[in-house]
Parts: C-alpha cells; structure tokens; sequence
C-alpha cells in the first residue's frame, strides 16, 4: 500500500512537513559537503536509469536545497534546463543561491505541491524525486503528477530507502526518539523514508501512476562521518522532523534523549570513526 488509510490527516501532515523544512532548510544546506558525498552514488543512479541526457528538460520534485538539481542542471548542459520544485520556500532560496554560487544558470525554482503540480501536461522528458517523494502523503498521486507531465517517452527515476534494518542509523534513531516521546510504531502505508523501501511496493507504486518498462537498482551508500555524535547532530539539525518526535518533551529530556541517540550511534564507530551502511532503492518508468 503506497497511501495511509482515510483517517490520517493529509493536510495536517503537509502543513507540519512545510513548517518543518522552513525551520530545517538552513541546517540542510550547510550540511552539504557531507549529504552530497553521501548520496552522490543515488544521484547517478538516478540520472543513469531516468536516460537524462544534454538538452533535456527536467523536472525535480521535493529539491531540497540544491541537490541533485544542480549536478543534473550541468549533465543536460545549457541547452537542456531544470525545474526544482518544493513545497518550502526557505529551502528553495538555497537551492537558487546554490545554482548562482556554482554558475549554473539553466535552474529555476518553484514553490509547489508535488500531489498538485501547477504544469502544464507533457512539459518535461524526465522527473526526478531523491528521497522527497517517499514522505509525500499519496506517492501514487504524486507519481500520478509526474506522469503527467512528462512528454511521451519521458522518464521518472525516484529514490527512497529500502529498509529499517539496511539503514541503522536512521533506525537506531528513531527507536531512541520514539522511545523517548512513548510513540507507537509508525503504522504500514504511512509517509516515512522506508515507505517504497520494498522492490514490489516500488513497482506498485510506479505502475499504478501509469509507468511502464519499470526497473528497480539497489544502491549500497556508507554514511561517513567523524563520529557517531556528529551524526547525532545532523540528524537533529538537518532531518526535519527529527527533533519535533521528542518536540513534546521538557528541554531537559529532549537533550537527554539526543544524548542518548548519540551514544547507541557509537555502535556504529569503528578505527576512530562514524560508519554506518545505508540501503536505498531507485526506482524508473517511462510515460508510453
């Protein structure tokens, strides 16, 4: 199932999902350096299995803050363009000083909802979502959208994780955190990073958006870092919603619970530094 039940509240969740990244866009963006080293070999994948290729016009739904528009702006070179769509303005704004810092001019930004994209019908030859759409409400409405904008023959690639148990550190994390706030586990068919995680549900997904020929690549990327509490505080800087999950708690015990996520991430350590596998899934089709 790629959509929640009736009960969960769409609105509600994007309207915090916003919020959310408006408060995280900054920290998001100065982690860079690190992110991008870490994800670089999703952001080929992708470009790879959706065939961009120079001269193409791409459209890239839940951006970010510059990646991987950037990197597929200089793959289709001045002749091709691409569209970065978000449902943050904050985060955005550094996707367009991003573009500026690095002189690629061939971006353009647009605050969006990937679920009701404001585009005309059959305006792009690809699409691209690394990681954004999986925490969209209706992946299949979304992959609906992108489908729709895509001229005949047009490509979608998008990413996500695959599982809990590819990804420890995430899940270390999040144990520890909804711990801490007393949460139940996350109920199947919720938005969350590992919701098109499985082969089959991303299959499903793409299929029932109207995608054909569908293939999936797993894509095996170590997190590096200098050490699990660095981890630890780019999760809570950079990860919007990390931190609202222990939101609830007095100051004293959301400090607390961090510690204690920096501490479990230490299994993780290893010759005097951060190493955690991590797991992802790319998913493509293409608009027949």
């Amino acid at each position: 199932m790629t959509a929640p039940e009736a009960s969960f509240d769409h609105a509600a969740f994007k309207r915090a999902t916003r919020e959310q990244w408006q408060q995280s866009a900054e920290a998001w963006d100065r982690w860079a350096p690190t992110l991008d080293s870490w994800l670089r070999p999703v952001t080929a994948a992708m470009i790879e299995l959706a065939r961009i290729q120079e001269g193409n016009a791409v459209l890239d739904v839940a951006a970010g803050a510059g990646e991987p528009t950037v990197t597929i702006a200089r793959h289709v070179g001045v002749k091709g363009s691409v569209l970065a769509t978000d449902i943050s303005s904050a985060i955005l704004g550094f996707a367009e000083k991003r573009a500026t810092r690095e002189g690629v001019a061939n971006v353009t930004t647009r605050v969006m909802d990937g679920e009701a994209l404001e585009i005309s019908g059959q305006s792009f030859d690809c699409a691209v979502s690394r990681l954004g759409l999986t925490y969209f409400p209706d992946r299949v409405r979304a992959l609906g959208e992108m489908h729709r904008v895509l001229r005949i023959e047009g490509r979608v690639a998008i990413a996500g994780a695959t599982s809990p148990e590819a990804n420890p550190f995430s899940t270390v994390t999040l144990r520890v955190l909804a711990a801490r706030a007393k949460q139940p586990p996350q109920k199947p068919g919720r938005p969350g990073p590992f919701s098109l995680g499985d082969p089959t549900l991303m299959r499903e997904a793409l299929g029932a958006a109207g995608f054909e020929d569908i293939e999936t690549r797993i894509i095996d990327a170590p997190l590096e870092m200098a050490s699990a509490r660095d981890c630890s505080r780019m999760m809570r800087e950079a990860f919007a919603g990390m931190d609202q999950t222990v939101a609830g708690l007095p100051d004293i015990e959301r400090e607390a619970a961090w510690e204690e996520v920096a501490e479990a991430l230490r299994e993780l350590e290893q010759g005097g530094a951060f190493r955690s596998p991590t797991q992802f899934i790319v998913g493509a089709g293409v608009r027949r």
